[in-house]
């Protein structure tokens, strides 16, 4: 299989946001509770789509390895980067409110929410050309 590797990156990647996932989770029921409201609905709103992000990421990668098509490596991408460009600056927002960090990393939680719909957008491609396969 050519995209051994892709598809190794793509695991590596559920693999690390999962836990990632859970741990911010988990420092969000213990300490995040000292965060202004705000901050609250911040990680829980990036803790929420990293979660479900990261599970339709693994369904897309399993159903990537089963069927090698463009589209589908297409939404892997994009969920992988929709995560880190959604989630990952707010949580930096969050963390590093007051920098210029968290200021201009902030401003790419829209990116990667076009990013997250396009991943579904991708799948809904290779729904239809499947579909067509089978008239």
């Amino acid at each position: 299989m050519k995209n051994l590797k892709m598809i190794r990156l793509l695991l590596l990647f559920v693999g690390i946001s999962g836990a990632f996932s859970v741990l911010f989770g988990a420092w969000f029921a213990h300490a995040g509770q000292t965060l202004s409201a705000i901050d609250k609905v911040r990680i829980e709103s990036a803790q929420f789509y990293q979660f479900i992000h990261t599970l339709a990421l693994f369904i897309t990668t399993l159903w990537y390895i089963k069927l090698p098509a463009r589209w589908l490596l297409g939404s892997c991408v994009c969920f992988c980067l929709g995560i880190l460009c959604f989630s990952g600056s707010l949580y930096v927002k969050t963390f590093f409110a007051f920098s210029y960090i968290g200021i201009v990393i902030g401003k790419l939680a829209p990116v990667g929410g076009m990013l997250l719909a396009l991943g579904w957008l991708c799948i809904i491609f290779i729904g239809k050309k499947l579909l067509e396969n089978y008239d």
